[in-house]
């Protein structure tokens, strides 16, 4: 017998309100990153309980939040996986479609990473060398100037003198948003470009995500499966990923260092790796009571036995929480999310 089974009035009352009505598995979508993660925890959760095993899509985290805030109903979504936070405008979107309850989950840490073939040159990069490798724009002599570096060399040089080709992620992947905060406006600031651009006009200087277009620097749409496939036909190219990607791919991929740092759960859990970031899982509460397992799924996922240190996640390489405490309490109470600051 199922642990949450709900009555047919209690479903008619909730119908009736305009919220869900039961289907029989849990619909997940978002975040390649965070994919693995919400797999392993889908598949023990069908192993262990009394509910079918949950279907978990990716398609990138600002795809997942779009299709949580479709609206209420069975032929929506109840989880949207994402590797950034949620954003003002996916809130409204939300609200627009009468979906006025989020539940925000964070699972715990990643470190963005900077990884090329296993075999080839050793990198130490920081975001100033990334910056200068793929921006449209860059200072020489105090000056704006369009990118003209054809080598990691040219970039810097304690470099190897290697053609520059990046594969970074798409616009539509939570790893893009970190990227561009964290390496691409990081080094825009470090190399003076972002000083320039303000004193030219670009009071924001939104120029600083601004990327060349003559093919050094490619984006990719799918996940680090694909950027793998892209190192392994272009040895000379470097890739952003995850780092449990990373970890679980060392037989064919080179880590880089960022800013003197090697990326490890080790370096990201105090601190001291700059590219880094939270993984969030966002609920739509008004789901919650109404498919069944769906909280019972939400409590096994934050349990310390999935994402506690000690963890299959933590194995798998994702860096656990140090308030998954109060994580835990959040979604055991079903507290929704605060605005945002």
């Amino acid at each position: 017998m199922k642990a949450a089974k709900i009555t047919v009035s209690a479903l008619a009352l909730v119908a009736a309100a305009g919220a869900a009505e039961a289907r029989d598995q849990i619909q997940i979508a978002g975040s390649s990153t965070v994919l693995p993660y919400a797999t392993i925890v889908a598949e023990a959760f069908g192993e262990n309980f009394d509910f079918p095993t949950p279907v978990v899509e990716g398609g990138g985290s600002g795809a997942g939040r779009k299709k949580l805030c479709e609206g209420v109903g069975e032929n929506t979504i109840d989880i949207a996986n994402s590797s950034s936070r949620i954003k003002q405008s996916d809130i409204d979107l939300c609200a627009s479609n009468g979906v006025n309850e989020i539940m925000e989950v964070r699972i715990g840490y990643d470190g963005i990473v900077f990884a090329s073939d296993l075999n080839g040159a050793e990198f130490a990069f920081t975001p100033a060398d990334w910056y200068n490798a793929l921006a449209a724009k860059v200072v020489k002599d105090g000056v704006l100037v369009d990118n003209t570096n054809k080598t990691w060399a040219d970039v810097n040089g304690d470099l190897p003198a290697q053609d520059i080709l990046a594969f970074i992620p798409g616009t539509k992947h939570g790893t893009r948003e970190v990227f561009d905060v964290k390496v691409l406006e990081a080094g825009c600031e470090a190399t003076g470009a972002a000083e320039a651009m303000k004193a030219a006009g670009d009071e924001k200087a939104e120029g600083c995500l601004a990327l060349r277009t003559d093919g050094v620097s490619v984006d990719i749409d799918g996940d680090y499966t694909e950027t793998l496939a892209r190192i392994d036909a272009n040895k000379n190219a470097i890739g952003v990923f995850g780092l449990s990607f990373y970890q679980n791919n060392t037989d064919k991929l080179r880590v880089a260092t960022m800013d003197g740092i090697v990326p490890s759960t080790e370096t990201i859990a105090s601190g001291d790796y700059p590219v880094s970031r939270p993984l969030f899982f966002y609920v739509k509460k008004a789901h919650l009571g109404v498919i069944p397992g769906l909280q019972e799924y939400i409590d096994f996922f934050v349990s310390d036995d999935m994402a506690g240190p000690d963890g299959p996640l933590a194995a798998y390489g994702l860096v656990s929480d140090p308030e998954l405490a109060k994580t835990q309490e959040m979604v055991a109470s079903g507290t929704p999310m605060a605005p945002l600051n």
